[in-house]
């Protein structure tokens, strides 16, 4: 489909886009392109495909930059009327640029895109669902074992330890750092598998807590994503870097930095059954499902509409920890 549609689409006659799921439903809304963009019940099926290679919390690169162009008119109009780029324009218009916003330097995007890739072909080679727990210690033993992964080089390990180290606050990023080593492991006898998922859940509070939200909840609603691991976290977030040319704020608005995902400690996140990506879009909260988590008062979102950590609204990240 060419851009230059789906850009006209986003913008009909009054049309302002208030936060990820405007823009995703305007789409959605379109008949034409819910035919060329494989929405309506195709997008269902994209859901099931890239979820489960790993990649929730990353919505489709068109759309993606179909929401920035449309962002980015909305912080325009805002600026002109205010002058003021607060901290809660940043996160309602978590796709735009913003000039004060920090960029990867140039000569470091290309070792950042080959550790990207490399870790791509980790996950090829160890599945999705194994990804979501492992070390970067099991990860240099696979690209070690296996030709089609390929040794670390020295320079993607240092960026990754750089990556690891600096403070996300540079960025605008300001959740607190859960994991404080980059070796940090996750016991395989702490997690239980969710059936049909491809993910999991840490043993005690949140799994029991997981079981009864659908318990009440009902059949419709499904773990979107579970434990990550650092380096699930890593590949996440880098693969928001690249879609974001290099944009550390950009990415970081979207999705934590290495070492500051509540997934890895507990946080899940959940969705409606067939609701494919737009269960990473504010649509969520217009869902039956998510309505039942409010009225059954299960809903502590850890990534509010006014939150302080610099995160787009987040009402399918269930806060456990």
């Amino acid at each position: 489909m060419e851009r230059r549609t789906l850009l006209k689409a986003l913008s009909v006659s009054g049309f302002v886009a208030l936060g990820s799921g405007t823009v995703v439903r305007q789409l959605y809304m379109n008949n034409q392109l819910q035919e060329g963009f494989a929405l309506g019940a195709r997008q269902g099926q994209w859901g099931v495909t890239h979820l489960h290679q790993g990649m929730e919390d990353i919505l489709p690169t068109d759309l993606s930059r179909a929401m920035a162009e449309e962002h980015q008119r909305a912080v325009e109009r805002q600026l002109a009327e205010s002058g003021v780029a607060d901290s809660q324009t940043r996160i309602r218009y978590f796709e735009s640029v913003f000039e004060d916003d920090y960029f990867l330097p140039a000569e470091k995007m290309p070792v950042m895109l080959s550790l990207y890739q490399r870790l791509d072909r980790v996950q090829d080679i160890v599945g999705h669902g194994n990804f979501n727990l492992l070390s970067f210690d099991e990860a240099f033993l696979y690209a070690r074992n296996y030709r089609q992964i390929g040794a670390f080089t020295q320079a993607e390990l240092d960026f990754m330890e750089e990556l690891f180290l600096t403070d996300a606050r540079i960025y605008g990023f300001y959740g607190d750092k859960v994991i404080d080593q980059l070796t940090h492991r996750i016991p395989r006898d702490e997690v239980e598998s969710i059936r049909g998922t491809g993910h999991f859940l840490f043993r005690g509070r949140s799994s029991a807590f997981y079981d009864k939200v659908r318990e009440q909840v009902g059949d419709d609603l499904m773990l979107t994503s579970g434990v990550r691991s650092l380096v699930k976290q890593t590949h996440l977030f880098l693969a928001k870097v690249d879609q974001s040319e290099g944009n550390m704020s950009k990415a970081s608005r979207s999705l934590a930095p290495p070492g500051y995902s509540y997934h890895a400690v507990g946080d899940f996140d959940v969705g409606k059954v067939g609701f494919g990506y737009r269960n990473f879009s504010d649509d969520f909260a217009e869902t039956d499902v998510y309505r039942r988590l409010q009225d059954l008062g299960f809903v502590e979102i850890r990534y509010t509409t006014d939150n302080h950590y610099g995160v787009r609204y987040e009402p399918w990240h269930i806060q456990v920890t």
